[in-house]
Formats: C-alpha cells, sequence, structure tokens
C-alpha cells in the first residue's frame, strides 16, 4: 500500500473535532469521510446512548472493535474514530498498521465547552462531566501519544484552520497526494 493510499486515523477526546475536521479535510482533498461511531449506529439501529444503556461500556467496546477492524480494510479514507477506541490494544495495532494516526488534541476546557449541550455522550451522562474528562485523559492521552505520528491541538481553533494544517502536514510527509490538495 502507497503511503497515499493509507488511511488517515483521526484520535483524540470527545469533543476535539474528529468529526468535524474529518468531514473539513474530506471535503477539501475528495477522499472518503467515515466516521466509526456513525457506522455502528447505523448498523445496529440504534444510538450509541442505547447499546451503552443495554449492552453497557463492554458492549460497546466490543461493537467497536469489530467496526474498527471493518474499516482498517479500506484503502484512503479518513476515518474519525471514537475516544475510547484506542483503549484496545488490538485497535491500536490495526490503526497504526493500516494507516495515518493523527491525534487532535483539546484542553479539557475545551472539551466542556464544545460537549456541554450534547447528550450523545453516555460517559459524561452520569457524575461530572469535568472529573470524568479529566481521568479519560489520563488513561487515554498516553495511547493516543503512543500510536499518533502526527498530534495538532485544536483547543480554540477554527475547523478550517485545523484541517489546512493537517491538509498541509499530510501532503509534506508525502501522505497525501497533489491530487488530493485541490
Amino acid at each position: 500500500m502507497t503511503r497515499a493510499s493509507r488511511n488517515i486515523y483521526l484520535v483524540g477526546p470527545t469533543g476535539s473535532g474528529k468529526t468535524a475536521v474529518g468531514r473539513q479535510l474530506a471535503k477539501d482533498t475528495g477522499l472518503e469521510f467515515i466516521d466509526s461511531d456513525v457506522e455502528i449506529e447505523k448498523r445496529t439501529g440504534v444510538e450509541i446512548g442505547y447499546i451503552f444503556e443495554k449492552e453497557g461500556e463492554a458492549g460497546f467496546r466490543e461493537r467497536e472493535r469489530e467496526m474498527i477492524r471493518e474499516l482498517t480494510s479500506h484503502e484512503g479514507a479518513i476515518v474519525a474514530t471514537g475516544g475510547g477506541a484506542v483503549l484496545a490494544k488490538a485497535n491500536r495495532k490495526r490503526l497504526v498498521e493500516s494507516g495515518i494516526v493523527v491525534y487532535l488534541k483539546t484542553s479539557v476546557g475545551e472539551q466542556l465547552k464544545r460537549t456541554g449541550r450534547s447528550r450523545k455522550r453516555p460517559l459524561l451522562n452520569s457524575g461530572d462531566p469535568r472529573r470524568v474528562l479529566e481521568e479519560m485523559a489520563a488513561i487515554r492521552g498516553p495511547l493516543y501519544e503512543q500510536i499518533a505520528e502526527l498530534s495538532l491541538d485544536t483547543s480554540n481553533q477554527r475547523v478550517r484552520t485545523v484541517a489546512r494544517r493537517l491538509r498541509e502536514l499530510l501532503e509534506q510527509r508525502g501522505s497525501l497526494t497533489k491530487q488530493h490538495s485541490a
């Protein structure tokens, strides 16, 4: 697989902009955009929150592992992963082996601003959201760092700005061909 045909995986915490930046980057490059959580919802016919409610986090993570396995067989797509996809060692291995992993970082304060009104984030719907985000950052942050080839801070950044900067970095690395940089 050539570098240009590898997938681009966006990883990072909830509210870091994986979906928004991924959509914008796909629009700018003409590549296919896939959101792993949306694909799980399409397959099951229910929202992620319902899966958490009925099957617990373990049930959701199993569905997520299956989805990551499937999505890593694609070529030339931009994939936004769920924030917890990096928790499974098998997922981390698949992402690294089949594409370029980009860590979209953001502060807990920014996450709270971006996710404050959303009811679609089951792990934030109980307890103190700031504490939950801080705990998740402590566990997941090192995993994002471990597998990322590139990192971008999205705090206080516009989606277009982050997508443009990411496209530039990918072009410099030879991970996007000129045909994708229209």
